[in-house]
């Protein structure tokens, strides 16, 4: 049985990986390192080319049974695949989720509520409104000499956002607004409309839910 340790250095996938990045690598060196060994019968490129194959063929489709059906592949080796792709496509979903309100946004943003420091964060989206990236600018009390618009805006522009929304954490649980949090909405909201990046919304974030500035009409 030939595993990943036992070829030669320039053909070993967690080399490449290591010198070249991920992207790199072709699928089949991909699923060698998540298999890491093959068997008696077939080295690990072997066994992983027949996972890609199914793949091509079935892969919205793919099941632990259809997997065990490649001989040479166990349960355990079967299982870890299957939680790899799983863990991407949780991810994949995360980050292209399309916002329709501010309770989207406080879904995605939930973790923050948890958070004992403010935290003033970005939101950029597509033209579809799905989601781009979600970035954490700063940490810290909000207020208008803090937050400035190149440091909000720089982000959207190199992710050629079409809108963005901005959301920051109210420690304290009041979800109502404070006169620096709309001086700070006011003035994003007249950058981005002189950047032709739309802020669509600012929403505040607390344990006991949100408040939307668009939806109580104050954007």
């Amino acid at each position: 049985m030939k595993t990943i340790d036992r070829l030669y250095k320039e053909d070993k996938p967690r080399e490449k990986l290591a010198k070249k990045g991920a992207q790199a690598l072709r699928d089949y060196e991909l699923v060698a390192i998540l298999l890491g060994s093959g068997t008696k019968e077939k080295d690990v490129f072997a066994l992983s080319r027949e996972i890609v194959r199914l793949f091509e063929k079935d892969f919205d489709s793919l099941t632990r049974e259809k997997l065990l059906q490649i001989h040479g592949l166990g349960p355990a080796k079967a299982s870890q695949i299957l939680s790899a792709i799983e863990l991407s496509r949780r991810y994949l979903i995360k980050q292209n989720r399309r916002i329709s309100n501010a309770s989207d946004i406080y879904e995605v943003l939930r973790d923050f509520t948890r958070k004992r420091q403010e935290h003033f964060l970005t939101v950029t989206l597509d033209g579809a409104s799905h989601i781009i990236e979600t970035r954490v600018v700063f940490i810290g009390t909000l207020n208008q000499s803090i937050v400035h618009p190149r440091e909000v805006f720089a982000d959207a522009v190199t992710d050629r956002a079409a809108g963005i929304i901005i959301a920051h954490n109210h420690p304290s649980g009041q979800l109502r607004p404070s006169d620096a949090d709309k001086r700070v909405t006011q003035r994003l909201r007249e950058a981005g409309d002189l950047m032709g990046i739309e802020l669509l919304d600012h929403v505040i974030l607390s344990k006991e839910g949100y408040f939307s500035f668009r939806d109580e009409g104050l954007l």
